[in-house]
């Protein structure tokens, strides 16, 4: 089935507990509203719907799936589902938030904490070229608190970005969009088409049967930092792999950025899982080292809400 544009469910629908107000995203792979609960809270709910396996038409509530890909619509579904179980069980104020995980309408929904304020995609878009390296250090270092504990968790993001990179109002980041869900369905199991983001994807999450990690995020990582430099990230891993062509930054970007922390994104973009940061911990301690300034311990960067709010308050 060609990939094709699924309908949403439409404003003032009841879903369960909720009240959909209106679509918020709509993806390749899902459909995110922005809903009410029974007390007036709002949530956002992601719906499971992939464009490459399901149909829903103008005014139907359950999407369409052909007998011939109804077995990788299931399997994919389920996935979804625990990869709802699993954030659920995550309490850390730098990851969404999930609050529930539902079967209805002949798929599954996931409803999370609703968030205010703008993707890193926005604010790199809107400052191109001249997004501060205190806001780089200050905004990654507190996200990777909550990558950290992702994968205390023995959990992957597996589709870190810009976009998936949230500044609350106060300016604090949060980890948005876990591809895990997607990811999983690399495996040998009923095959949905791999759904990652060139550019910001590793060259391990192209290779069939590749082993993923924590050093898959560090990658990915280091792409969204590339993009914060140069307002888009670095070539396609893939094609990377084939001829890489990616200028060190610590040679394109020279005298616009400190040389430690240019070399810290290169460090990250090594096509060699190996050759990377052995670990998020270690990638955060080099972030927060600063050239010719005084060394700051790690709790230095948790409270972080003023500066950034700063940062993000003129902008």
């Amino acid at each position: 089935m060609p990939s094709q544009a699924n309908c949403a469910l439409p404003p003032g629908f009841q879903l369960d507990q909720y009240r959909i107000e209106r679509q918020l995203s709509l993806g390749g792979f899902s459909i995110v509203y922005l809903a009410r609960d029974a007390h007036g809270m709002a949530v956002a709910i992601k719906e499971y719907l992939p464009n490459s396996l399901a149909l829903r038409k103008e005014g139907e509530t359950e999407p369409q799936v052909s007998e011939e890909h109804r077995l990788a619509f299931r399997y994919g579904m389920k996935c979804f589902f625990e990869e709802g179980r699993s954030l659920a069980k995550l309490m850390h104020p730098n990851v969404v938030r999930v609050l529930n995980f539902f079967r209805a309408n002949g798929t599954v929904y996931m409803v999370m904490q609703f968030e205010r304020g703008r993707t890193l995609h926005d604010y790199i878009r809107k400052h191109r070229g001249e997004v501060k390296e205190m806001l780089i250090r200050a905004v990654f270092a507190r996200m990777l608190n909550g990558l950290r504990e992702v994968h205390a968790h023995k959990l992957m993001h597996l589709d870190i970005k810009p976009s998936n990179i949230y500044l609350r109002n106060d300016g604090t980041p949060v980890l948005l969009d876990f591809g895990a869900a997607r990811q999983t369905l690399m495996s040998d199991q009923p095959v949905l088409k791999p759904m990652y983001t060139p550019g910001y994807a590793a060259p391990e999450q192209y290779e069939k049967g590749a082993q993923l990690g924590p050093w898959t995020d560090i990658y990915s990582v280091g792409a969204s930092l590339h993009a914060c430099f140069v307002g888009s990230p670095p070539p396609r891993a893939d094609e990377r792999a084939r001829e890489d062509t990616l200028q060190p930054l610590a040679r394109t970007q020279a005298g616009r950025y400190s040389r430690q922390l240019l070399e810290l994104v290169d460090w990250c973009l090594h096509l060699d899982p190996q050759q990377r940061p052995p670990s998020v911990y270690a990638l955060q301690k080099a972030l927060i080292h600063q050239e010719n300034a005084p060394e700051r311990p790690e709790h230095w960067f948790s409270d972080l809400g003023s500066r950034l709010r700063s940062f993000i308050g003129r902008s």
